[in-house]
This record gives structure tokens, C-alpha cells and sequence, in this order.
């Protein structure tokens, strides 16, 4: 009897963007309920994931590899071991692409939430898995996170998962970790601040001749719901008028000038399209690139 395939291929696709190579790379999935979402209608939301065919949330977790002058980025590192059995998966789909994470020169993060940073260090023993890689992020990132007054006025929840978790991850790169307030950071690769969700989310533009690709980070959590409706925000968010006005803008420019868009959260492998529709906005999924070509 022929065996049945017992699990998928892993997460990797690649997506050429001019002279520059971008990996997605799968960390898995998180699986929860539409509570977490704030400034919108849960009956509206639950209706346009049913009407999107997706009965519940569930949340990919992407990051991405960028080949650029010789040089080797990845920009987010997963969620290592902090949260569900199913995610955490960087690593594992690294090594299967042959990718050896020695070879990674530097790390972007978006942002210092724990599905983002925890795959930083291994937290059974400290060390770096990026062992001679640079972290880069937002200055206001570890501005925030390392302050104690912040974490004081924070429920048990967040001190634990977000504040705490987060300085055990980023403390092995202080000695190499380069901040930024924008500007190019990487061969290509512009910072693009886009703060709010926390007070140094920022994207990522990444270009090469007339090519362009937005690795927009969290600009949204639960598609579906916030193209429909963008003020829809989410409990995590640290300024909720600020996360809705920051995806606006977000959604604004990448619509008016058809760039192509990828994204944490974006199901995998996230390359997309954004199209307005009056005050609403549609993501169109790329089909599938046969071929390591730029379009």
C-alpha cells in the first residue's frame, strides 16, 4: 500500500523583486478567537471571514529572507518557543531550504512582539540563533520595552509575554543591535515607521530597479476584516488611533501606486495586492511564480 503524505512540504517561497531575492519563510499559525479585536462590529467580523470561507481566525506567521548585494537579511525571526505548538517553525524551515541561519548577516525587526523576536535566542541556553547577525529596529522599540515604568503599568499578560519576554530575547544582541529612526538599512532596503501597533512598528521597503515590494509588518492582523474595515484594531495594538491611522496611510500608498505587499500575518506565502473599493480596501493573493522572475 502507498503511504498517505503525513505532513506539507515546508513553508518556503521565493519571490525576486529586480536584482533582490525575497524568501517567505512560514513560522506556522496561530489559532484565536475574534475578541482581540477592537473598533469594529464582531458580528461584521465573523461575517466576512464566513463570507471569505474562514470560520475562525487564524493567524499566519511569516518572515522573510532578503538576498541583496552578496548579503543575507531576514526580517522578523518567528516566535521561537513563547506561544503555540504551532508556530515556531523559522529554524526548522531554514534548515530545510539550506539556509544556515551562521550565514545571516543581519536581523530587521518589525517590531519586538513575541511572534516577531522570540526566535532571536534560544532560551534554554541563551545564545544567539542568528550567532553573527546585527539586529536592527526602530530606536523606539527598546525605548519602550526596557522601560520600567511602562511594564509597571502594564497587565500581567503583557509584562510577562510582551515587556519581559521581549528584553530576554533582544539582551544576547546589545552589543550589536544598530537603531534607526528611517532610512535605508540593508542593500535595497528602506525603513518605512510605521508606528502605533507598537511605538516603533516599521515596514520595510525593499526595491531594485523598477520593483518594489512593502513587507508591511503588522499592518494588519486578520485580513479579511481590517481591508474591509480599516479602523478595526486589535487589544495588542499599544495606540489603537494610531495603529488605524498608521494602516491607512499604509493601505493609501500601496494602493495608489500598485506596490506589491507582503506581511506577517498575510496568509502564507502573503504576496499580494491591495485594491480600494470606496472607503474599503481588497487584497488580491499573487498567483503563484513559477520561475524566479521580476515583474
Amino acid at each position: 500500500m502507498i503511504p498517505q503524505p503525513a505532513q506539507q512540504i515546508p513553508g518556503i517561497y521565493h519571490r525576486k523583486i529586480g536584482d533582490i531575492v525575497v524568501t517567505a519563510v512560514s513560522d506556522g499559525y496561530l489559532d484565536g478567537s475574534l475578541d482581540v479585536m477592537r473598533n469594529v462590529d464582531l458580528d461584521a467580523a465573523h461575517r466576512l471571514l464566513r463570507d471569505a470561507f474562514r470560520p475562525a481566525r487564524r493567524t499566519s506567521v511569516n518572515a522573510f529572507l532578503i538576498h541583496s548585494k552578496g548579503r543575507l537579511a531576514i526580517v522578523d525571526t518567528g516566535s521561537g518557543n513563547y506561544l503555540l505548538p504551532t508556530a515556531g517553525f523559522v529554524q526548522r524551515n531554514l534548515a530545510t531550504a539550506g539556509v544556515d541561519p551562521k550565514s545571516i548577516d543581519t536581523v530587521l525587526l518589525t517590531h519586538m512582539h513575541p511572534d516577531h523576536s522570540a526566535g532571536l535566542t534560544d532560551m534554554s541556553n541563551g545564545e544567539r540563533l542568528f550567532p553573527n547577525a546585527e539586529l536592527v529596529m526602530h530606536e523606539n522599540e527598546p525605548r519602550h520595552w526596557f522601560d520600567d515604568g511602562a511594564m509597571a503599568s502594564a497587565d500581567e499578560r503583557a509584562r510577562q509575554l510582551y515587556f519581559q519576554a521581549g528584553r530576554e530575547q533582544v539582551a544576547p544582541y546589545k552589543n550589536r543591535t544598530r537603531l534607526f529612526t528611517q532610512g535605508e538599512v540593508f542593500p535595497g532596503v528602506t525603513a518605512i515607521p510605521s508606528l502605533g501597533h507598537t511605538p516603533g512598528h516599521s515596514a520595510y521597503l525593499v526595491a531594485s530597479g523598477n520593483d518594489q515590494l512593502m513587507i508591511w509588518g503588522d499592518t494588519v492582523h486578520v485580513p479579511e476584516v481590517q481591508t474591509a474595515i480599516p479602523e478595526a484594531g486589535m487589544a495588542f495594538d499599544t495606540d489603537l488611533a494610531a495603529a488605524a491611522a498608521a494602516r491607512k496611510r499604509m493601505f493609501d500608498r500601496v494602493s495608489a501606486d500598485g506596490v506589491l505587499v507582503a506581511g506577517m500575518h498575510l496568509h502564507f506565502p502573503s504576496f499580494s495586492r491591495l485594491a480600494r473599493r470606496g472607503d474599503a480596501y481588497e487584497l488580491h493573493p499573487e498567483p503563484w511564480m513559477h520561475a524566479l522572475e521580476a515583474t
